[in-house]
């Protein structure tokens, strides 16, 4: 039996939706999202409850035009959990398919949805959640590595190998010289995981390796740090300490 989680900024076609996955007999509970915010916070705690907790989703039937985060930019986000649900498109445009199956998704329903059109998505969800192996949480092997999700493979990224690291919202983006990774962990606590490994705030929404800083910038009273090919912006609060901090660097 699939849980599902239905998400659509318009309330009759959610109710729809939702309707029509509560009489399918593969769908064991079905539950509606007014936005992509909302229904983020819900797999959030999904996730937290384990694949076989209480809150489990399996499956995301998601919308995609939607005000503020719309459902691509919700699959992009999921993506980066080590192991997100799996996502259906159920829109009323035939234009962001290819996107959409860049995403992974399973499926992508047009609107008006038939009961015979979602059948077939919800067959090859299940059929997929029941293929699928069973998953081992991966745990950080030691403090020098994290991991991180890339095309559904854990990989370990070397803590020394990143130059800085940005918040979104509860997530953070972790940037090295190959390229950036999403993982689920919020910058305070990165921050307070590797200050002794040299890493320092330099804004809300920055933390910078210190090794990593190539010149240290001062523009008509602005503060800013070059690391690597970026110019990041250093906040009046945290000028001091990290003048203090590059000042003490062998």
């Amino acid at each position: 039996m699939l849980r599902a989680l239905a998400v659509d900024d318009e309330r009759p076609s959610l109710e729809e939706l939702l309707y029509l996955l509560n009489a399918d007999p593969r769908i064991g509970t079905a539950e509606g999202a007014s936005d992509a915010t909302e229904a983020l916070r819900r797999i959030n705690r999904a996730l937290e409850s384990g694949p076989h907790g209480p809150e489990a989703i399996d499956v995301v039937f998601l919308d995609i035009n939607m005000p503020g985060l719309d459902g691509l930019d919700l699959a992009r986000l999921l993506t980066g959990f080590a192991q997100p649900p799996l996502v259906v498109f159920v829109t009323a445009h035939e234009d962001f398919a290819v996107q959409a199956f860049d995403l992974k998704a399973v499926d992508y329903v047009l609107k008006p949805v038939r009961k015979e059109r979602l059948a077939e998505a919800i067959r090859r969800a299940a059929e997929l959640r029941d293929s699928a192996p069973q998953h081992i949480p991966v745990h950080e092997p030691d403090p020098d590595h994290i991991p991180v999700e890339l095309g559904g493979v854990t990989r370990f990224v070397a803590v020394e190998d990143i130059t800085h690291v940005e918040a979104q919202g509860d997530y953070a983006r972790l940037h090295t010289d190959k390229g950036s990774h999403l993982v689920r962990i919020p910058l305070s606590t990165l921050e307070e995981r590797w200050r002794s490994r040299g890493f320092v705030r330099i804004h809300r929404r920055h933390l910078v390796a210190l090794r990593h800083i190539g010149e240290l910038r001062l523009d008509a009273g602005t503060v800013s740090v070059v690391v690597g090919s970026e110019e990041l912006q250093v906040s009046r609060r945290h000028t001091r300490e990290l003048r203090d901090l590059l000042m003490r660097r062998p």
